[in-house]
């Protein structure tokens, strides 16, 4: 059993954990906006390259040892795939509501347990294959929502892109396993922020201008939340184990239908409601009987 220190107790991580969540939430709604006003390709660029300036002097403080060359093969890795996993999500966040969106995000933890089986040889069990269609038949609840509702192409188009982002999150997952064992949090928040800016930056020319300066402000204030929330959840995961705390996660969604009503004035319909219930217990149901992994957060990406 994990020890805990004298300030700390389950109870008080966990109160931690929805604080890094909800910070996470936060950028999402500023990430949101940024993306409406200027482009989700700007917004994310940009976010990445605050996301380094406000990294790099801390690793240079801490006089942290360049990475050698499988580190570094991680990091573009995982930089890339997470990387097309951030601009996906929030190209689609523009076309849909902050919680139909965080809804089909929950997926990735699900999808993962079936990418680990095929590149890390692990057993795909009963229990994995029932919430796969538990939260499937969450999907499908959404989807009927937006045909009820005659929903447009470009809603269905981002309910697609953020599907297409939870897959390859899940695999940003998987190399994070990899990731974790050759590297500290701070190394790979920063080398994410770094391959993901840099790989922007070469199509900044076609797809991306310099952001306004009024802009500025939100694009720092993002970087600044996602590190914030970053932290919160890595102190909370040292005090706690993966399993009292994994449920923290989903927290996510009620966060992101206050934010988006209060922001932008979005309704969540009860079908929402019910795929995001649906895929809830699907992933639960996945992972009961074992330790859930600690879930990871997009924020340094």
């Amino acid at each position: 059993m994990r020890q805990i220190g004298p300030f700390a107790s389950p109870g008080r991580a966990f109160a931690v954990a929805c604080i890094g969540i909800a910070s996470y939430s936060v950028m999402d709604a500023v990430m949101k906006g940024m993306s409406i006003a200027h482009g989700a390709y700007s917004a994310v660029l940009w976010r990445s390259v605050a996301g380094v300036v406000l990294m790099m002097p801390i690793f240079i403080a801490r006089r942290r040892p360049w990475p050698g060359r499988e580190a570094l093969i991680l990091h573009v890795s995982r930089g890339s795939v997470g990387g097309a996993s951030v601009l996906l999500f929030f190209w689609g966040l523009v076309r849909v509501t902050m919680a139909q969106g965080v809804a089909l995000t929950f997926l990735a933890p699900l999808i993962a347990l079936f990418l680990a089986a095929a590149t890390l040889g692990e057993t795909i069990r009963r229990s994995a294959i029932g919430g796969s269609v538990i939260a499937s038949l969450g999907v499908l609840a959404i989807a009927a929502g937006q045909w009820q509702a005659q929903a447009s192409t470009e809603i269905v188009l981002g309910s697609l892109a953020i599907f297409a982002a939870s897959i390859l999150y899940a695999g940003s997952l998987i190399l994070l396993r990899r990731q974790a064992q050759v590297a500290d949090p701070l190394e790979v928040a920063l080398f994410t922020s770094m391959v993901l800016a840099a790989v922007l930056l070469v199509g900044a020319p076609f797809f991306s201008s310099m952001p306004a300066v009024a802009l500025w402000p939100g694009i720092l204030g993002a970087a600044a939340l996602g590190s914030v929330s970053a932290i919160f959840l890595a102190w909370a995961y040292r005090h706690a184990e993966a399993q009292v705390l994994a449920p923290v996660e989903y927290t996510a969604f009620v966060w992101s239908a206050i934010l988006g009503y209060l922001v932008f004035g979005e309704h969540v319909t009860v079908w929402t409601v019910a795929g995001a219930l649906l895929i809830i217990v699907g992933c639960l149901f996945a992972i009961r009987g074992r330790v859930a992994p600690a879930p990871q957060t997009e924020a340094a990406a």
